[in-house]
């Protein structure tokens, strides 16, 4: 722990800032000395090959559910398998979906177009123009990274447009405005980019221009914070804009809310600054608080659902606002403190909300009548997550997701007159979930606040088991019950436990439970890790010799603060794409877009609750640390690799057993290629397993 908390004075005391380099050499020839260790030690064990087989078998198959979305008036879906490990593009009709057999027409094939190309192309999504969606940008990532080139393309003709638009590699943030005009957020060259590396300039980009040659619409600061201003384009069923909106960052969660009026001018809409924004309908904008909001002289409690015309959101700058009481009413939902909203669908009159209550999902229909909005839930089953897929104003159909534990995903196409969801497909099964249940129990955390958590354990469990403990508790990230089938494959088939705990930080239970955690308050979290830890072991679940933690990006904090601060309650500890030297993580792309998530380490009073937690500089010598597994990507430009390379270097130099992995493609998300991510898969388990269950 340096002395010196300063940038300067942290830097001083850090011996190596060489491995920040990507590709530096001496960062490299450490990756190289520390994969040669690290695959001799994983790869050769006995159990590999047939982890990697069964997970391999899992992610490859071709049983899965295509992953739906509308496309114009058919159904568009992105597959990889062994066969096509990039991926193909395709599409078919509703009715050619709803068959067991359905004939798909390819409009991309990615690893014929890397092959062309000679490139590592990665999908990164399509964005299409409503209402026929025959226009699409499609973004492509090379390797995996964040930032994407983008092409336009043509879904007629099943080829990228001559004389398209097209971007160069960057972190875009682009919205159709209409069939020949975008609105583009990007790298307009020097001075145009955030400390964090992402845009502050909205221009209008009409077809044969260069970049240089778009049009300024709206300007934030260079000194913005977040992930970047970007545009937004809301449609109603037809195809019509009923706004277009500019969100402008002032850290990770905080931003002004701008209407375009009439393409004209910019004007500033009196939201909260925390808001979730979920579109459009009848002129209203959707959206949910997440901090306390005062309307219509009422304190509306964080995590409610708003509907509002946007004429009463201008910000008129004085008292004369429009009050709105004389129509619909404003609010549509206020959750009780054990529940939050986790997805928003918006059709034509009616609304649908996936709820999240005490961490189980529920789904509720809100329609307008009169002067109120009525609420219809609709059945989907007990102790399930619940997920809301893409959604049709024009058909006013919705897909629906439902998966546990140990049940696999069910999708079912629904529209506003469903009261209970029917199946429409069902994935099999991809592990024997016979043998193991699922129970959610309370852990009381240091300030007395209590902690759920899910256990999936053998029925029969006598004793304590080889258990791994899952966490993230950031970013108001919620994790329900997931159908996991690697994990149930390589884990829990050979006895294992899965524990899942719903940490502060998190958003189980809406914006509050974010905020508890916010900066100075972080060590909220880890608390509330450590306490699942033991009341595991008090249980008599799992003890801390069988116990072993996984965390990855944000959960890469998390685990490696436990090993810091209680290395007594675990024996493994994979910590992968992590953050961990958190006081220079503002320096490191693209850290600073988190400061409002942690704090500012430039700020002496921030910097000193940073570093009393930090894991990069907490850790010390003869702490007795487990061996632990440390992995990341060398093109993971989201977290920088620099993060896990100084922990493992560091316990290194400690002298502490440890193994680092670093793979040289996939980027953050780890879903470039399944091929590729069921070997990832297949180390994970195999460390877990010699540490866990030898």
């Amino acid at each position: 722990m340096p002395a010196d908390l300063t940038p300067a004075g942290v830097r001083a005391a850090d011996e190596h800032l060489a491995l920040e380099q990507v590709d530096g050499t001496e960062a490299m020839a450490f990756v190289r000395a520390s994969n040669e260790r690290a695959l001799a030690t994983l790869t050769g064990d006995p159990r590999y090959e047939p982890f990697r087989q069964q997970a391999e078998a899992i992610l490859t198959a071709t049983d899965r559910i295509p992953a739906p979305s509308f496309l114009g008036d058919g159904i568009g879906n992105y597959w990889q398998d062994a066969t096509n490990p990039k991926g193909l593009w395709r599409r078919t009709t509703l009715d050619g979906y709803r068959a067991a057999d359905t004939p798909w027409e390819t409009l991309i094939d990615l690893d014929a177009l890397s092959r062309t190309e000679g490139r590592d192309w990665v999908w990164k999504g399509s964005n299409c123009l409503a209402p026929d969606e025959t226009r699409c940008l499609i973004s492509l990532s090379d390797g995996g990274k964040d930032a994407v080139v983008v092409r336009e393309f043509d879904t007629t003709t099943k080829a990228f447009v001559p004389g398209g638009f097209i971007l160069p590699e960057g972190k875009h943030r682009i919205s159709w405005l209409d069939r020949d005009t975008l609105l583009v957020a990007t790298d307009f060259g020097d001075g145009t980019l955030t400390e964090s590396g992402y845009p502050y300039i909205v221009k209008s980009l009409k077809r044969g221009q260069t970049l240089a040659q778009a049009t300024e619409v709206y300007r934030g600061e260079q000194s913005d914070g977040g992930y970047g201003v970007s545009p937004a384009v809301y449609r109603n069923k037809d195809g019509v804009v009923e706004a277009v909106l500019f969100s402008r960052p002032l850290d990770t969660f905080r931003s002004e809310t701008w209407q375009w009026i009439n393409g004209r001018r910019a004007v500033r809409l009196k939201l909260p600054e925390r808001v979730s924004i979920y579109g459009t309908q009848n002129g209203r904008l959707i959206f949910s608080n997440d901090e306390d909001f005062s309307w219509n002289d009422e304190v509306v409690a964080s995590g409610a659902l708003f509907s509002i015309p946007t004429i009463f959101l201008e910000d008129y700058g004085d008292d004369s606002m429009p009050v709105a009481t004389n129509h619909l009413e404003n609010v549509i939902f206020r959750p009780t403190a054990r529940q939050s909203i986790q997805s928003v669908s918006i059709l034509e009159n009616d609304i649908i909300v996936a709820i999240a209550d005490n961490v189980v999902g529920r789904l509720l229909r809100f329609s307008p009548r009169r002067y109120i909005w009525d609420t219809v839930p609709i059945a989907v089953g007990d102790n399930l997550a619940v997920n809301l897929g893409d959604s049709s104003k024009s058909s006013g159909a919705f897909f629906v997701s439902t998966q546990g534990f140990l049940m696999p995903s069910t999708l079912s196409l629904a529209d506003r007159t469903t009261t209970a969801l029917e199946p429409l497909k069902s994935a099999p099964a991809k592990f024997d979930a016979s043998t193991h249940a699922t129970e959610q129990f309370e852990a009381t955390s240091a300030d007395g606040t209590k902690i759920p958590y899910f256990v999936t354990r053998p029925r029969d469990q006598s004793g304590p088991a080889p258990t791994i403990l899952f966490g993230y508790g950031g970013f108001q990230a919620s994790f329900p019950p997931a159908y996991k089938p690697e994990m149930g494959k390589l884990w829990l088939e050979n006895g294992g436990v899965f524990v899942q705990a719903n940490i502060r930080g998190g958003g189980e239970f809406g914006p509050a439970w974010h905020q508890a955690a916010l900066n100075e308050n972080r060590q909220r979290s880890f608390d509330d890790f450590a306490a699942v830890a033991r009341d595991l072991e008090t249980r008599g679940i799992t003890t801390a010799r069988r116990l072993g933690i996984y965390g990855r990006s944000n959960g890469g904090v998390l685990t490696s603060v436990t090993l810091t601060q209680h290395p007594e309650l675990i024996n493994a500890a994979v910590i992968e794409s992590p953050l961990v030297d958190m006081l220079r993580y503002h320096e490191l792309p693209a850290g600073a877009s988190w400061i409002g998530e942690y704090g500012d380490p430039r700020i002496p009073e921030e910097a000193a609750w940073i570093a009393a937690y930090s894991g990069y500089q907490n850790l010390r010598e003869s702490a007795n640390y487990p061996r632990v597994y440390i992995t990341t990507n060398t093109r993971d430009d989201r977290v920088h690799p620099g993060h896990a390379r100084k922990l493992a270097a560091r316990l290194g130099d400690m002298g502490y057993d440890h193994l680092y992995f670093e793979d040289t493609a996939g980027g953050h998300s780890n879903d470039a290629d399944p091929v590729a991510n069921a070997r990832r898969w297949a180390r994970h388990y195999v460390y877990l397993a010699q540490q866990l269950m030898d």
